[in-house]
């Protein structure tokens, strides 16, 4: 049998990155998006954590009205494909459509329409972009063969603790549907999730401030020591 380790190659600067549990590649099928398979998707619009984690792509939906300068932002720090959040719930309409056709110029993978979006909302996207259509599900009571039929290519299931239930009612009535879900905060959660039918995991990272916490209690606790051993030495001159 070959061997299949895979070598890895990184920097003295680069190696402190985010990275995604390795349950979610070793199981999961992937989707294959524009020939790209895609795993993970980590789940933020902070572009520092962006630049530096190793998720096969970014899915960056935000609780305000999107806007092309934050996709510009998003797409220009990213050196992994894109998924764009462009309305759906509070933003709608030709501006919606409008923000997703902007995306898809600016390189986008995908675009995400969060619910509740009306189904006309996600023909007039289908018929503007040449790229999927993610549409995000938050309950089972969700429509789901007319969200289908309006022009939805993929779902992204985010119901929280229900999660991997609500993808497992959708995997029983669409086996060869393409189903991105949230994993949770566990491996245990994550290998639920996959075990329910997803193909791909959202994983949310730890906030900058969370990130930042840590490093600074490091740092703290090297100045101490160096203070420790200067003392030391100074005791050990006299």
């Amino acid at each position: 049998m070959a061997n299949r380790a895979v070598p890895e190659i990184t920097g003295s600067l680069r190696k402190h990155i985010i990275r995604v549990p390795d349950v979610i590649r070793r199981e999961a099928s992937g989707i294959s998006i524009m020939g790209k398979t895609i795993y993970s998707m980590l789940f933020t619009t902070d572009i520092a954590i962006i630049r530096n984690c190793n998720a096969d792509a970014i899915i960056a939906v935000y609780p305000f009205t999107p806007h092309p300068a934050v996709t510009q932002a998003i797409m220009s720090a990213a050196d992994m494909p894109v998924l764009c959040g462009v309305g759906g719930g509070t933003t709608q309409g030709l501006r919606s459509v409008n923000v997703a056709l902007h995306a898809e110029f600016q390189g986008a993978l995908a675009v995400v329409l969060n619910a509740p979006v009306p189904e006309r909302l996600i023909s007039d996207v289908k018929e503007t972009v040449d790229i999927p259509v993610v549409l995000t599900v938050v309950s089972e009571l969700t429509d789901i063969s007319g969200k289908l039929a309006a022009g939805a290519d993929i779902l992204n299931v985010s119901g929280g603790a229900n999660t991997a239930r609500i993808v497992r009612t959708i995997r029983a009535g669409y086996p060869k549907l393409p189903i991105i879900a949230t994993g949770g905060p566990t491996e245990e959660t994550i290998r639920e999730t996959i075990e329910s039918g997803a193909n791909a995991i959202t994983y949310t990272p730890p906030s900058n401030g969370e990130l930042f916490k840590v490093m600074m209690e490091k740092y703290r606790l090297d100045e101490i020591e160096r203070a420790g051993r200067l003392k030391e030495g100074e005791h050990g001159r006299h």
